[in-house]
């Protein structure tokens, strides 16, 4: 089975290059249901149930806007309600040395994604599914980005070595994200963490 795999850029910004604007609008839960029944199937696939975008991923609503500890949750616990039923395109794990994240993008292709990390705290997965018109010349992350793009941002934990993290792409729809663990702030005690599955 080939695949094709490409490594994506991870950008970094600190405090004084962060956009103020960006995410500003939050995403509410009777906004989001309103939208969702009048959506294409485009959002369907972009914001529906086991999509790493859906604010409905988590069992109950939740801006993906906002940062989430991720990691501090087991994905077999989380995902419970969407794997009963198949539904689910995102997976994470950790082991004793490396965080993984890997999900299915919603049909949008390498040079939609943007992975960035901010003040080495959250890393933040987004990208368009629609394009803005010319006429528009505002940024589609500083108002209602949810009719343009989708986001997820997530909490990087404490002993996450997020300079050494990696993304990669396969086949333009299957992002992998690999973050080392910081052997120096984890010693041995990262090791019973995770132990009991």
């Amino acid at each position: 089975m080939s695949s094709s795999s490409m490594k994506i850029e991870v950008h970094h910004h600190t405090e004084d290059q962060k956009n103020p604007e960006k995410w500003c609008v939050l995403l509410g839960e009777d906004v989001f249901k309103k939208f969702i029944c009048q959506g294409n199937p485009t959002v369907h696939k972009v914001f529906g149930d086991g999509s790493l975008f859906s604010p409905l991923l988590f069992g109950k609503f939740f801006d993906p806007s906002d940062a989430f500890p991720l990691w501090e949750f087991e994905s077999d616990i989380l995902l419970s309600h969407l794997r009963s039923t198949g539904q689910t395109t995102v997976d994470w794990l950790q082991t004793d040395q490396v965080y993984v994240l890997k999900a299915e993008l919603p049909g949008v292709g390498r040079n939609q994604v943007q992975v960035l990390v901010e003040n080495g705290k959250i890393v933040e997965i987004s990208g368009q599914w629609k394009q803005i018109k010319e006429s528009m010349k505002k940024d589609w992350r500083s108002g209602h980005w949810w009719e343009f793009g989708y986001v997820r941002r997530l909490e990087l934990p404490e002993d996450a070595d997020w300079r050494k993290m990696e993304v990669f792409l396969s086949n333009d729809i299957l992002v992998e994200i690999r973050i080392p663990k910081n052997p120096s702030s984890g010693s041995d005690v990262s090791q019973g963490n995770g132990a009991a599955a």
